[in-house]
């Protein structure tokens, strides 16, 4: 078990950036692969990007695709969200969730420990 808490969300103008962190203080955090998933108002929690608990693999969403980058240090017990060139449609809030298996890294049954959240709201 692990516990995540996010951090980094905020007001932003379109095509500016922000950096979303994920944080444990346990040190099972380097065990786990991480998604980052995002949910607007009236919308479902869709998939946004994943890392392995190595970081050798990333996984993206097309839609973020060429302007977020996922990546983690494990000596810290973080993983981070670069967003750039944020868009309208970025606009939601954004939970990270500590994957269990093998596979599956873009689907959202796989994921268990979620953080409370960060609202990430993006105006032109």
């Amino acid at each position: 078990q692990v516990q995540l808490v996010e951090s980094g969300g905020g007001v932003v103008q379109a095509g500016d950036s922000l950096r979303l962190s994920c944080a444990s203080s346990q040190s099972t955090f380097s065990n786990y692969a991480i998604g980052w998933f995002r949910q607007a108002p009236g919308k479902e929690r869709e998939f946004v990007a994943a890392i392995t608990w190595t970081g050798s693999s990333t996984f993206y969403a097309e839609s973020v695709k060429g302007r977020f980058a996922i990546s983690r240090d494990n000596a810290v017990n973080t993983v981070y969200l670069q967003m750039n060139s944020l868009e309208l449609g970025d606009t939601a809030v954004y939970n990270c969730a500590a994957h269990v298996g093998f596979d599956g890294y873009r689907s959202i049954d796989r994921y268990h420990f979620w953080g409370q959240g960060t609202q990430v709201t993006v105006f032109s």
